[in-house]
């Protein structure tokens, strides 16, 4: 099956679909007329035949993201309410506070409680919701508030779920169920599995349902390294729906497509139940490169936004050398995106044990800015608390980077 997708008027390569999971019937029924009404919109709405309409300009996304290593300021609501405030000075106007990290929530999960996960670091100094405070705060300084769901599939093998739910691990062909990560070794969730896909789900909805969110966001973990899937169920499915045995290969260009397919066929289903509960919400995807999501995270990212389920898109390029960093930026996945959606680059502010000069972030996001991408930060206190400068310099860098502001619309 071939499909044609377009953006404006211009026609881009067809894609090739196998999502042979879900079966001809329900292929017919839920997924086909979805494409077509999404193809048939995107067509109405940017390939309009009157030469004088004009594309709307797309709001600038200028976010951080606030992680673990935040941990200390997002648990007092004094240093949250003197972050948001200082981001909104400065002229940043979205946050992506993390929900979900090393198989435990951020936040009272009943979903977590069911699955035998205790809840894990929520509390705030005052005993207070550390990811209402977070959103409440940002509000009242104008910024949205997307949480971040940033180990996806991944989780430390020593992790209450991993333990609770083996039969949830998915394993490599050699039987091992870890990689090392940035994270350091990590076990991985099977996307393909049923009980996983419902749990991930049901966390998802949780929190756009509990809170006042602008939207959701998932990184590169919402993803598999290749290497892995080679477990009893999956391999037993892929038999099933494709009568052949799994590679031996994990780079077969048939397995890794099975597989990618499997994932998007699993988020097509998840953006349809967010935006049955709460259509404006944004749908946000922070992946690594398309090559690299693609070949070696089984992460298809650009048909996901070809088929209509991103709201924006924040592409992480961690490079030190401006060379590299910008050859990133004019790849043809980038420029047929920020045609679409709002479009924005992952941005290294610096680590704990490798702080990042205020330089080299200047001329990453002016190379950005320059292209019409927003930038995205990681992470907060890396911007100015932990870097080489003093705070002053480093703050005063930002303000000459977004001298005017760029407020975003809220959702409703």
């Amino acid at each position: 099956m071939q499909w044609c997708s377009w953006v404006g008027n211009s026609p881009v390569k067809p894609m090739k679909l196998s999502f042979i999971s879900l079966g001809w019937r329900r292929l017919t029924q839920y997924l086909l007329p979805l494409l077509f009404v999404m193809s048939f919109v995107t067509v109405l709405v940017a390939g309009s035949p009157n030469p004088g309409m004009t594309q709307q300009p797309r709001q600038e996304i200028r976010g951080v993201w606030l992680t673990n290593n935040d941990f200390d300021t997002l648990r007092h609501r004094a240093k949250v309410q003197d972050a948001m405030s200082q981001l909104r000075r400065l002229n940043f106007n979205t946050v992506y506070p993390v929900v979900w990290n090393s198989g435990y929530v951020m936040y009272p999960s009943a979903v977590a409680r069911r699955t035998n996960i205790q809840p894990f670091v929520y509390k705030g100094a005052e005993g207070h919701d550390i990811i209402a405070d977070v959103i409440n705060q940002a509000h009242r300084q104008g910024l949205l508030a997307i949480p971040w769901f940033e180990f996806g599939f991944m989780t430390p093998q020593t992790s209450e779920l991993a333990m609770e739910h083996p039969e949830w691990l998915t394993q490599k062909r050699d039987g091992t169920q870890t990689s090392i990560s940035a994270a350091g070794e990590v076990a991985w969730l099977n996307p393909f599995h049923p009980q996983v896909q419902k749990f991930i789900s049901d966390l998802v909805m949780e929190i756009v349902t509990q809170y006042d969110a602008d939207g959701i966001q998932f990184d590169d973990h919402m993803s598999l390294p290749r290497e892995f899937g080679y477990d009893k169920y999956t391999i037993n499915l892929y038999m099933q729906e494709t009568g052949n045995s799994a590679p031996g290969n994990p780079e077969a260009p048939d397995w890794v497509r099975w597989r990618a397919d499997k994932i998007t066929a699993f988020m097509l289903e998840l953006h349809q139940a967010v935006k049955a509960r709460r259509p404006n919400v944004i749908f946000s995807v922070s992946p690594n490169y398309y090559d690299f999501a693609y070949k070696f995270q089984l992460q298809d990212w650009l048909n996901w936004v070809r088929f209509g389920i991103v709201d924006e898109l924040v592409m992480q390029v961690y490079r030190n050398d401006l060379g590299s960093f910008t050859s990133k930026l004019t790849r043809p996945e980038i420029l047929e995106t920020q045609q679409v959606i709002p479009t924005a680059i992952g941005i290294m502010a610096g680590l704990r044990n490798r702080p990042v000069p205020m330089q080299q972030i200047q001329s990453q996001v002016r190379a950005s800015r320059e292209r019409g991408l927003g930038t995205a930060f990681f992470y907060y206190e890396s911007l100015w608390d932990e870097g080489p400068e003093a705070v002053a310099e480093r703050q005063s860098g930002f303000q000459s980077l977004f001298p005017s502001a760029a407020l975003r619309a809220r959702v409703q």
